[in-house]
């Protein structure tokens, strides 16, 4: 985008407001929080205030009364929103911190952060129910620089759930709607007193300057960086001599690495120090379009380009919640390092209890089964979504939870909660510690595991959706797959729910002993997404997603 792109961007974000009658243009939450653009009406000041002050109504019937940690990242959209979060959380007495200095925030900082109030010293307190922390973060994650976003994390620390974002989804939209598209707003908290039951008539709102001077800032990166050491070997990656580049595209993992460097005494260099509400650095993804995906080959090519200077090298989204792993062979695929992270853990954290189950979602690498299995450990595989692996890692029961779009987070060296968020700067630490411990890099350790267990090959695609098959998805079982192989081996299982938690997977899954798909409709496009993995090569793999794709036709008509 272009500077003047970026002004008409915050001019319709201002200006602009939704229309309460076009459910296109409602609050919607996603697996990560409520997305869209002030250029199309999805993500405005109007949206942000319904969102702020629908939290605020959930925090007062929900009990929470301690401090909301509130951050952004650093999409032009986050600034603004942030401040329109703030004006309305301090009109509801909200107690609300923020960063030193007002510096943006990482998604797993805020993480950290909840969890470090909620549990002093690190002990996890099951039964502690008053002044409770939570925490809201302005972040569209990697999505392009006109994008925004917003996604609120409980006292648990991860995801909203379901049953809390539908809540906050239909509060948001009840004060859209009573806004009769015009945006009205008070600034004296005492003529309204909202409860669950019945919302405020007006959203509750200070100015700026007001609103400003009621907040607390506290150290909450250099809180954070402190305490690495409880949840990878920093010493054993200072003692490596490793030469590590990191490359945060232009988003809240800068100040982090920067402390880390200086405060831990490795040897690091943040080779992109750039901040700029136009990515105008990032170069185009697949498509040409600008995402900061640390995942993405396109994306990476600026740190791939320079990899030869380092032993390993880091990419992170802009709110730090992925990682990328770039070492000699390239950047890798996010299933490998998955693997690679949960093999050498395994073998490498002897405090952790044997009963300590491995989460993964369903649509992740078979590799990771193979993988836990050699470790005679419990898998348990849920649905897409890293919410569904807060509560285990909130209650210490899962030792790791990664999903496929290299987003992961595990417990300290001790067994107990780190993050309840996806982290990719801890798992970018990961790759130093294994490349320091061990002396191989995350790659060739990855090519030790296909020795022993096979080397597979995945792809995910999109494909055309109609209503009526979206429809059809909502009905899928077991029943309807008539069919007893899939190019030629005999069908295992189909699954509609997840093994590990039982919940259903708004899709299916069919499984062989060489290989598996799953789909599942998009909710927001006219589309299905098609995951599938082979053990037998890359000819197998065509030949099981096109059996796939003709399976779905048959049993979605």
């Amino acid at each position: 985008m272009s500077d003047h792109s970026i002004a008409a961007l915050l001019a319709a974000y201002h200006d602009t407001a939704p229309d309460p009658d076009n459910p296109a243009q409602g609050v919607q939450f996603g697996t990560s929080g409520h997305r869209g653009s002030a250029l199309s009406n999805t993500f405005n000041d109007l949206h942000i205030a319904a969102i702020s002050q629908a939290i605020a109504d959930y925090r007062r019937q929900a009990g929470i009364d301690g401090p909301l940690f509130l951050g952004r990242d650093t999409h032009a959209l986050s600034r603004p929103a942030w401040h329109t979060a703030l004006q309305v959380l301090r009109a509801n007495n909200v107690r609300v911190v923020i960063a030193t200095g007002d510096e943006v925030l990482a998604t797993p900082v805020i993480s950290h952060a909840i969890l470090r109030h909620n549990a002093p010293g690190r002990k996890h307190n099951r039964e502690q129910t008053q002044g409770l922390a939570d925490g809201l973060i302005l972040t569209p994650s990697h999505n392009p620089p006109q994008d925004g976003g917003i996604k609120y994390n409980p006292p648990h620390g991860g995801p909203a759930e379901g049953d809390i974002t539908n809540w906050i989804e239909q509060r948001a939209n009840q004060y859209i709607a009573n806004s009769s598209g015009t945006y009205r707003s008070i600034t004296n908290r005492s003529t309204t007193n909202p409860s669950a039951e019945n919302p405020a008539e007006v959203i509750q709102r200070l100015s700026d300057d007001d609103a400003l001077a009621g907040v607390e800032q506290q150290d909450l990166i250099g809180n954070y960086v402190a305490a690495l050491g409880q949840v990878v070997d920093m010493p054993a990656i200072r003692a490596s001599g490793l030469r590590l580049g990191v490359d945060p595209m232009g988003g809240t993992a800068l100040p982090i690495w920067r402390a880390i460097a200086e405060q831990h005494g490795i040897d690091l260099e943040v080779v992109n120090p750039s901040i700029d509400d136009n990515f105008s650095f990032m170069p185009p993804d697949h498509d040409g379009k600008i995402r900061m995906d640390c995942s993405s080959p396109a994306a990476m090519a600026n740190l791939l380009a320079i990899k030869d200077r380092f032993d390993l090298a880091f990419g992170n989204d802009p709110d730090a919640d992925r990682h990328g792993i770039v070492d000699a062979a390239g950047l890798m695929n996010p299933n490998h390092y998955l693997a690679v992270a949960i093999d050498y853990l395994l073998a490498h954290r002897p405090q952790w209890s044997a009963g300590l189950k491995i989460g993964k979602t369903l649509v992740s690498s078979s590799m990771i089964d193979h993988v836990v299995a050699s470790h005679r450990r419990e898998l348990y595989e849920v649905p897409v979504g890293f919410k569904w692996f807060v509560d285990g890692l909130h209650q210490g029961r899962l030792a790791f939870g990664g999903e496929e779009s290299a987003g992961a987070s595990l417990l300290t060296l001790e067994g107990h909660a780190w993050s309840t968020d996806k982290d990719g700067i801890v798992l970018c630490l990961l790759a130093a510690e294994i490349t320091a411990v061990t002396g191989e890099t995350p790659s060739q350790r990855y090519a030790n595991l296909t020795n022993l267990h096979g080397a597979p090959v995945y792809r995910r695609i999109d494909s055309p959706c109609s209503a009526e098959q979206k429809t059809a998805f909502k009905a899928l079982n077991a029943d309807r797959i008539t069919t007893d192989s899939l190019v030629g081996d005999p069908i295992e299982r189909v699954l509609t729910e997840a093994p590990g938690n039982g919940a259903p997977i708004g899709g299916i899954k069919v499984t062989t002993s060489n290989g598996w798909f799953a789909a599942r409709p998009s909710g927001t496009e006219a589309l299905y997404k098609l995951y599938a993995e082979s053990f037998k090569g890359q000819e197998h793999l065509d030949e099981l997603i096109s059996s796939a794709q003709k399976l779905l036709d048959t049993t979605l008509a």
